[in-house]
């Protein structure tokens, strides 16, 4: 398990346990953590689960794929810490990640 801290755009944290192996789009639906869409479910076919990586844990989410790359596009106002969170698997390595939530996903 990772402890992972989703903070809305608002400034409102979710401190939640996800299962290794897990995305950390899937621990914040599994914990129903609100701005995390997920409208295709997981798939990288859509950019409803984007989310800005903190600086500690950018180098720790693995590299982007063309794919998410490509749906990041799809995106409002992308960083260069931006990343699906469909797209990171939770590992102990990521225990006390931190995320944050756009103002909007669409």
């Amino acid at each position: 398990m990772a402890k992972i801290t989703y903070i809305e755009h608002n400034g409102a944290e979710h401190t939640v346990d996800v299962k290794t192996g897990l995305s950390v789009m899937e621990g914040a639906i599994k914990n129903n953590v609100p701005g995390i869409d997920a409208d295709c479910g997981g798939a990288c076919a859509c950019a409803t689960c984007h989310v800005y990586v903190d600086a500690a844990f950018e180098g720790k989410t693995g590299e982007k794929s063309a794919m998410e790359e490509s749906m990041l596009d799809f995106a409002e106002n992308v960083e260069p810490n931006s990343r699906l969170s469909c797209q990171i698997k939770v590992t102990d390595e990521l225990d006390g990640l931190i995320v944050r939530l756009p103002e909007s996903q669409h």
